[in-house]
């Protein structure tokens, strides 16, 4: 899903530098853009991995991806509350 992410990190940067969000805001959007890259880096490098060692379907190892990517979904779930959080005050106003 990088391409959902790079589309998400693009909107977040432009409604960032149209709506003038203030340096401490920027710093909250940013640390969530990079939570979420970080998660997607992490999960990618896991799945590698899993598959290295695993190449034949196990459930165990199915689980442990699941459970890696859900990491990912709760990062960015996260980030969204971070930008509701950070934007609203400049939507509403």
């Amino acid at each position: 899903m990088p391409g959902v992410h790079l589309a998400a990190t693009a909107s977040v940067i432009v409604a960032g530098l149209t709506l003038k969000v203030s340096v401490a805001d920027w710093r909250w959007l940013t640390v969530a853009i990079l939570l979420v890259w970080m998660a997607e880096t992490l999960n990618t490098a896991f799945e590698h991995l899993c598959d290295v060692v695993s190449p034949d379907f196990h459930h165990a190892v199915q689980k442990s991806k699941d459970i890696a990517a859900a990491a990912v979904l709760l990062c960015a779930m996260g980030a969204v509350v971070i930008g509701i959080a950070t934007f609203w005050p400049y939507l509403a106003g």
